[in-house]
């Protein structure tokens, strides 16, 4: 998965560009290193996120399997991660020029992903989302479940705010909110929401936990441990993104990690994204006293 030299001598000069900055956080142009820090930031503004080395990762297309994304979009995602010991959080920021946070048929939802690899050890998991018997664990947040959780109603006006409502089922003036007859109602106009399907909401965490073991394999883990929060910059995204180290990684330790973004104004979904190689992990060790 590594990229040319000249690459990586962009990269490099885009880190000296960035050291430069006046209270800039420091740069590590070599790898993703995670400093200690006695809690987990989970906003993109805290102050913990100044003393984080930031990596400048390159991204390129997913040409790999269908359905392929052929045209770029985001190629750049600037990295930084934190650790207590018992945990890490991501944090990433990228340009976008539309923010695509709506659900709905027809609409894209902006989003990007943290992977590592299941286990530590020495043979590392393919990049493409590992392979069989060496699986990657995926945390994965997306724009339009932040809003909800954010507060943004689920409701047709919230989502369609031209829409004018004559009669619909369950948010009809004559059912009152909460009563047997509108709970009825829900669940006869919304299936899937009435079922527990975890992708119908409400939210209560703007990412889920996924694992895999190769294209086509991707599902849901048995639990969402992670946790996160993305705000919207003045020219894209910046999203922080928490959960449990992995298996078999500990403070000193060292991995890999990737990244993906995908761009909802650019129509990307599923494998149509624009990715990372593995990229170096390093752990600042235990010896080190917490910031």
């Amino acid at each position: 998965m590594s990229r040319s030299s000249s690459a990586v001598g962009l990269l490099a000069v885009l880190g000296l560009v960035l050291s430069c900055r006046p209270g800039a956080p420091p740069v590590s142009p070599a790898e993703v290193t995670a400093v200690r820090a006695a809690a987990l930031p989970k906003d993109p503004g805290d102050a913990a996120w100044q003393e984080a080395p930031v990596y400048a990762a390159a991204l390129v297309l997913q040409d790999m399997v269908e359905p392929r994304l052929l045209e770029p979009s985001a190629n750049k995602l600037q990295v930084q991660a934190v650790t207590d010991g018992k945990g890490m959080a991501f944090r990433l920021q990228w340009l976008d020029p539309t923010k695509d946070d709506l659900p709905g048929v027809g609409r894209f939802s902006d989003a990007c992903a943290v992977q590592l690899p299941a286990q530590v050890q020495a043979e590392v998991p393919a990049p493409q989302m590992g392979e069989g018997g060496n699986g990657v664990e995926i945390t994965y947040w997306r724009a339009f479940w932040q809003s909800s959780v954010d507060g943004r109603e689920d409701t047709i006006k919230a989502l369609y705010p031209g829409a004018a409502v004559d009669h619909y089922p369950f948010d009809a003036p004559p059912l009152e909110k909460g009563s047997e007859a509108q709970r009825e109602a829900e669940k006869r106009y919304a299936p899937s929401r009435a079922l527990g399907n975890p992708m119908a909401g409400p939210r209560d965490r703007p990412v889920q936990d996924l694992i895999a073991e190769g294209p086509g394999t991707i599902r849901p883990a048995a639990e969402t441990k992670s946790d996160g929060r993305g705000v919207r910059t003045a020219d894209g995204w910046a999203v922080v993104l928490q959960r449990p180290l992995p298996n078999g990684l500990t403070l000193g330790g060292r991995s890999q990690v990737a990244f993906a973004v995908w761009e909802g104004g650019h129509e990307e979904a599923g494998s149509r994204k624009m990715r990372s190689v593995w990229v170096p992990l390093a752990l600042e060790g235990g010896q080190q006293a917490a910031k």
